[in-house]
């Protein structure tokens, strides 16, 4: 059985709860947020057929560029909806599904591209999870401070555009921000953590740049978190500091994969 029908099936309901949200959005009409989720949902069970037979080998996980992508972006969506039951933040959505459609999608088109194997084994198993995880929580993060920086913008031109009048207040969306970015920000250092204590070559030349990378990452969120305890930082402090923690993160993580499997074997 190949990955092709779920994943179309998968970017055919992306694309739905897409259009859906923009029809909404151009005729003033509220969005039906449990239809928005049912869609989501049924997206959700068609991706992951799709990553379970593009994932799992007899060797391992195929974590590859786009495999890895796309196993993200399956974890965003899910985490997403399942805090969208409690806070309203259904809008995201408006991003995150057409970025699931695309990984998914890419990842059936290139399927083994560039391919790293990872063992079947507890310790390195557990060390990637969180890591996904993190990244995870730390891009839904980033799409809230990017929807933060685009609302902050508008109000302060006292322009805001019907896009803009849809989201919650400006306090619920910063409050957000910081629970995304401290439950990114634990998951990451038990990323870390974990990968120092049961892996042997985190410092290895191979990897060396990507741990550095989210070392520092992982001080930015630190700091922030720090500054919007000690200091009462919000607004565009926030912003910066979210989009610049996440960016060491991406380089840590597709970065490296980017140079290592598409560029160094040219």
């Amino acid at each position: 059985m190949t990955a092709l029908t779920p994943s179309l099936l998968a970017a055919l309901l992306y694309l739905c709860g897409s259009a859906y949200q923009l029809h909404c959005l151009g005729k003033r009409l509220t969005v039906n947020e449990r239809l928005l989720r049912s869609i989501g949902l049924v997206a959700l069970i068609a991706h992951a057929g799709s990553l379970y037979l593009q994932l799992f080998s007899a060797q391992g996980l195929m974590l590859g560029f786009f495999n890895t992508a796309s196993l993200i972006a399956w974890l965003v969506i899910a985490i997403t909806l399942l805090f969208s039951l409690r806070a309203p933040i259904t809008t995201l959505l408006l991003g995150l599904y057409p970025l699931a459609l695309i990984t998914g999608l890419l990842a059936w088109l290139f399927p083994g591209q560039g391919s790293v194997v990872v063992p079947d084994e507890g310790a390195l198993m557990l060390h990637v999870l969180l890591s996904i995880l993190a990244y995870g929580i730390l891009t839904i993060a980033v799409f809230q401070a990017s929807l933060l920086a685009i609302q902050n913008y508008q109000l302060k031109h006292k322009h805001p555009t019907r896009f803009i009048r849809n989201f919650p207040p400006l306090q619920t969306m910063e409050r957000l921000l910081f629970q995304f970015l401290l439950c990114g920000e634990v998951l990451l250092t038990l990323a870390l953590i974990s990968g120092f204590v049961f892996l042997d070559n985190m410092l290895a030349q191979g990897v060396a740049h990507k741990t550095l990378l989210s070392c520092l990452a992982w001080i930015v969120f630190g700091i922030l978190l720090w500054g919007r305890h000690f200091r009462g930082w919000r607004g565009s402090n926030a912003i910066r500091w979210t989009l610049a923690g996440f960016l060491l993160l991406a380089l840590a993580y597709f970065g490296s994969k980017l140079v290592r499997e598409f560029l160094l074997p040219l």
